[in-house]
């Protein structure tokens, strides 16, 4: 056991124990998701909501139902000593507020936020008691670094071994043709140069960039690769998966260099942020998957699989201190690109393709749920006419085209689908402009089941 990682986990137990008998209590909520999926929509938007909902403006029914409508005031923290970049929601609602209207930029750096909220406490008899604060501390940061979370269970060959076999099969054979060839042509005994291990690398990655970009997957490893973060393409990463006949020189700094690379992940991402915090959300384009075709959306439900066994895991004394979260929300976004007769179907798709995440979690004192939301709605429900026959449809602004268009997108499975779905070939995914914003958030965020997820989060701990 890391006893100095267990002292941790005892001194912030501790602490925010000592908080509650005071009124002051921290929770800590990291918003995870893969690459893609509107993890800085989702921030702005709960902002935004919880902002106005301290305001005043109802903006969040289910969560102000759950707190019995006791929430009085919220803030945001001003910014400390943190050497961590802040999250900025003032920009992002600026960018979605602009005429015309753009989505935020793609999370490349961790950012944090804390929100004060201010809540009513009352007695059983109906007096009042001191207000409790209680402090938010919200995470973000970019999706690709997610899926290094399943490699800490593995070591370099077994990796190796995976990811090599991933690589030969359907579109990824054709995006990583050039590395799969320059492995393929390294003798077992290949000597530990650093241009063989920078050119496989560059290669490795540029295959990663091609599947990512042009085929819609997502279980790409490891994340920095894709998203190296501020410090850039540094000698740590020159290293790629080899077949189980490497043995010189070169395998043995692979290997090398892939532990000292999970060890800089753990030490700079999972143990300072990850593994403290109380709750997370996961959050995943189901519906974008869809559109990319079969073998997108067996590799996106592969990829949440492999992320819902690491962030649903954890024992029962990592709960008890406090290095594990004790509620995970699995969560499909851009719900207002269907009807709302398919939203139910979305959740369920997403419980599903989690692949026994509810049971694992549930085995182990964590709560589970699924949800299918969009942080922004774009969209109102609407029918479209095919063929004579009328169909739930969704209608909005075209992003690119700058037109209202009704769309029927097809419809969505409660569960894996079938091969006559694929067969069909109709699942339809445009791309809607974000509704006319006010740019100071005075009335929050216009959304689709953002409060019924704050409500099962945080509703509790409100």
């Amino acid at each position: 056991m890391d006893f100095p990682a267990l002292l941790r986990g005892v001194f912030d137990t501790t602490e925010d124990a000592a908080r509650a008998l005071v009124g002051r209590e921290r929770l800590r909520l990291a918003v995870t998701g893969l690459s893609r999926a509107g993890k800085t929509v989702f921030l702005t938007s709960l902002i935004a909501n919880l902002l106005a909902a301290g305001r005043g403006a109802r903006t969040l029914p289910a969560l102000d139902e759950a707190v019995g409508g006791r929430i009085r005031r919220v803030r945001i923290v001003p910014a400390g000593t943190e050497t961590i970049p802040r999250f900025d929601p003032d920009a992002h609602l600026g960018a979605l507020a602009a005429d015309p209207p753009r989505w935020p930029e793609r999370t490349e750096d961790f950012s944090t936020l804390s929100i004060a909220i201010d809540v009513e406490r009352r007695t059983s008899l109906g007096g009042l008691l001191p207000e409790r604060r209680v402090t938010l501390d919200l995470l973000d940061y970019p999706g690709e670094w997610l899926l290094d979370l399943p490699m800490l269970r593995q070591d370099f060959s077994i990796w190796s071994a995976a990811t090599l076999a991933r690589l030969r099969r359907g579109v990824r054979a054709q995006a990583a043709r050039e590395f799969l060839a320059f492995v393929d042509a390294l003798p077992a005994d290949a000597a530990a140069e650093d241009a063989l291990a920078k050119r496989g690398y560059t290669l490795y990655r540029d295959a990663l960039r091609d599947c990512r970009d042009n085929h819609g997957l997502r279980f790409l490893q490891p994340g920095r690769f894709l998203n190296p973060g501020p410090r850039g393409e540094a000698p740590l990463l020159w290293f790629f998966p080899l077949p189980a006949t490497a043995k010189g020189g070169l395998a043995a700094l692979c290997a090398r260099r892939y532990a000292a690379y999970l060890d800089d992940q753990r030490s700079n991402f999972l143990d300072p942020f990850f593994t403290r915090f109380h709750r997370q959300v996961v959050l995943v384009d189901v519906l974008g998957a869809l559109h990319a075709g079969q073998e997108a959306f067996e590799d996106t439900a592969e990829a949440l699989a492999a992320v819902a066994a690491v962030v649903s895991g954890g024992n029962w004394l990592e709960r008890l201190l406090g290095a594990a979260p004790t509620r995970v929300a699995f969560a499909a976004t851009k719900a207002d690109h269907v009807p709302s007769r398919a939203r139910d179907a979305l959740a369920a798709l997403v419980e599903h393709i989690a692949l026994g995440a509810r049971g694992r979690a549930e085995a182990s004192g964590a709560a589970t749920s699924f949800h299918a939301l969009a942080a922004i709605r774009c969209t109102e429900d609407a029918v479209a006419t095919l063929e004579g026959q009328n169909f739930a449809a969704v209608r909005g602004i075209l992003l690119h085209e700058g037109r209202g268009a009704t769309i029927y997108p097809g419809e969505v499975p409660m569960k894996p689908p079938e091969p006559a779905f694929w067969q069909s070939g109709f699942f339809r995914m445009p791309e809607f402009r974000p509704p006319r914003l006010d740019p100071a958030g005075g009335s929050g965020v216009p959304h689709l089941g953002m409060d019924g997820l704050l409500a099962w989060l945080l509703g509790d701990a409100l």
